[in-house]
């Protein structure tokens, strides 16, 4: 897999924000089939930075009505990658 595809996009919410300012953790949402290994080498070409921890979580899709019906999203994987003290990445 290349690391292109590894990285679908940076997840920006009050809590990842948070963690940004405070322990240096960054949360992205990664292709399904990728490790941490991969997650690790994808993040540090694209954003020239050093890592030092990645953890990962599958997340399950919600529930959602469909006309007549229930449905459900998609299922998803979140990466939390902690970077050196000395990195830092502009998300903006």
């Amino acid at each position: 897999m290349e690391t292109t595809n590894v990285i679908i996009k940076p997840l920006v919410t009050e809590k990842t924000t948070h963690q940004q300012a405070t322990r240096n953790v960054y949360a992205f949402r990664v292709h399904a089939g990728a490790n941490k290994r991969q997650i690790k080498q994808a993040v540090e070409q694209i954003y020239e930075v050093k890592v030092t921890a990645v953890r990962t979580m599958n997340r399950k899709g919600k529930p959602r009505r469909s006309r007549y019906k229930m449905t459900h999203t998609s299922d998803w994987k979140r990466a939390v990658v902690e970077l050196d003290e000395n990195s830092r990445i502009e998300l903006f």
